[in-house]
């Protein structure tokens, strides 16, 4: 979505740009309801509402402890019987992976700390070089790595690192220091496409230093 991608930017003007789009087609949808005689603007703004007493009644003083989203979601009657219905199946996969993970944390299926999604992931390395030392087809290579990366996701989640911007910086350092090498390659005359791994990876390691 281009809101995503301006709010990713932290460009404010673009920002602004893109929450004016989304506004306008959400007063759009209000318009062509309201002229089928579905609902207005006012319903909407009751429904909202009448969701926030329900999700937050702490909020409202109409309780002190509050309750998590998910659990309040499975006591509405709106014939939804998972926490994980809802989500988009067009969320990227990164985000699908923390989407889940906070749905689940929300009714308790979650780890007390780090540790737990820590030692997880050991294990996961552990089952993916077994298929690896065993050659293991595709389609279990592909199950292992996706267990592996899910589990990444959770740590991120646990230690309070949003895992779409940590995966984005590094794809933003990977690509400064690999124009970096092409740059310290083509002063030493060296062909990076012939060059050899041993001779990019001493490029690489002298492009880190050069970070700091």
């Amino acid at each position: 979505m281009e809101l995503d991608h301006a709010l990713s930017s932290d460009d404010s003007e673009h920002i602004k740009t893109e929450l004016g789009d989304l506004l306008l087609h959400l007063a759009f949808q209000i318009v062509l309801a309201e002229e089928r005689g579905d609902f207005g603007a006012e319903d909407v703004t009751q429904t909202i509402e009448r969701k926030m007493w329900r999700r937050h009644p702490h909020l409202f003083e109409q309780g002190e402890r509050p309750e998590s989203w998910e659990r309040s979601k499975l006591n509405e009657k709106d014939g939804k019987r998972s926490v994980l219905d809802g989500l988009p199946p067009t969320l990227p996969a990164l985000v699908m992976a923390l989407r889940l993970q906070e749905r689940a944390a929300g009714v308790g299926f979650d780890w007390p700390d780090a540790a737990g999604p820590r030692e997880k992931i050991r294990e996961e390395i552990g089952e993916l070089e077994s298929e690896l030392d065993n050659h293991g087809d595709a389609e279990r290579l592909e199950a292992e790595i996706g267990d592996l990366l899910f589990a990444v996701v959770n740590l991120a989640r646990k230690v309070n690192c949003d895992p779409r911007s940590a995966l984005e910086k590094a794809n933003e350092r990977f690509v400064m220091r690999f124009r970096r090498i092409e740059a310290l390659a083509k002063q030493r005359g060296i062909e990076v496409a012939t060059a050899g791994l041993e001779v990019l990876d001493e490029l690489w390691e002298e492009a880190k230093e050069l970070d700091g």
